[in-house]
């Protein structure tokens, strides 16, 4: 991993020694023709222009489109480096639209190549499908090198499952929640088998955001009601070291860390297939039982601490 990171921080450098060297042939360049540019213009282009007039209006004209697309150019430099300031203000490194086109594929094979060296990886999302199970975010790097996962799943049998359902409009159902959540636990339980320290954690609110932290970058993106997931922006913002408290990842994070904490999400068990609930240093028991098959969530009483609840096996 060290050695990844010293390659790619050895390949930036001297990319950009490079690309100062252009800029500075390039400008000697122009400097060494201004005299020659100069006088073809003053001796030999402008005795033929100023006995023709209709040289004389396309080189007007010409000049002229030449001075607004100079202009716009400037103008364009200058919104890109206040943008550019912008984003480095809220440390935005890369935004990817739903469908997305080859620049932007680009930009985030690169960005995925960049981050290396990831200890442990957080996520908080509705299913974790496309994260775990699927090939659409093509972050299994992160999670096979990684040493500690943290996730948080939406509960696909709880009132915020149904009204994210309802939002929706019959494009998902609490079915097909279900079916992807079970393939995350499995995926789960698998790479806690492999020797990987494996936390998962339920809850019940509709989703708001979806949060995949990996090391000082977090992506992220918003559970808008009535969109699915994947046709919404995905923003990415990295943790700023010489400035910790400025940009957006520290407040992602932190929300992060505020779910996590909630007792009010319960622990699954893998080897015993329950959900815990955690209260300061004892251990309540599930209060939720999940009927697979009628798709309903029964409520008991949470001070029947004798009694386990547990999941459908995944």
């Amino acid at each position: 991993m060290n050695r990844n990171t010293h390659f790619l921080g050895f390949f930036h450098t001297i990319r950009h020694v490079i690309s100062h060297a252009a800029v500075t042939v390039i400008a000697v360049g122009v400097a060494f023709s201004l005299p020659k540019v100069a006088e073809y213009i003053l001796y030999t282009w402008w005795p033929i222009v100023q006995g023709n007039s209709r040289l004389l209006m396309i080189t007007e004209i010409s000049f002229a489109a030449v001075l607004v697309i100079l202009f716009n150019l400037v103008l364009l430099a200058r919104e890109g480096r206040y943008s550019h300031r912008m984003n480095r203000i809220a440390s935005l490194v890369h935004v990817q639209e739903g469908k997305s086109n080859w620049f932007s594929r680009r930009s985030y094979r690169r960005l995925r190549d960049k981050i290396s060296g990831t200890r442990d990886v957080s996520v908080m999302s509705i299913t974790g499908y496309d994260t775990f199970v699927s090939e659409k975010r093509n972050l299994h790097r992160f999670i096979e090198d990684s040493y500690e996962l943290r996730v948080m799943l939406m509960n696909p049998y709880g009132a915020g499952a149904r009204r994210r359902v309802q939002s929706l409009n019959k494009l998902v159902s609490i079915e097909d929640y279900i079916r992807e959540t079970e393939a995350t636990i499995e995926c789960l339980a698998r790479l806690a088998a492999a020797g990987k320290k494996v936390t998962l954690k339920f809850y019940d609110d509709p989703p708001f955001w979806n949060l995949i932290i990996t090391g000082e970058y977090v992506w992220v993106q918003y559970c808008h009601d009535g969109h699915e997931l994947k046709t919404q922006p995905e923003f990415v913002f990295a943790l700023r070291k010489d400035k910790p408290s400025q940009g957006l990842f520290s407040p992602f994070y932190v929300h992060f860390l505020n779910q996590w904490d909630d007792p009010r999400h319960p622990e699954y068990n893998f080897a015993t297939k329950e959900l815990v609930y955690r209260k300061g240093n004892e251990n309540e028991a599930a209060s939720n039982v999940y009927a697979l098959g009628e798709g309903l969530r029964q409520q008991l009483p949470r001070n029947r601490l004798a009694e386990r609840r547990s999941l459908p096996d995944a």
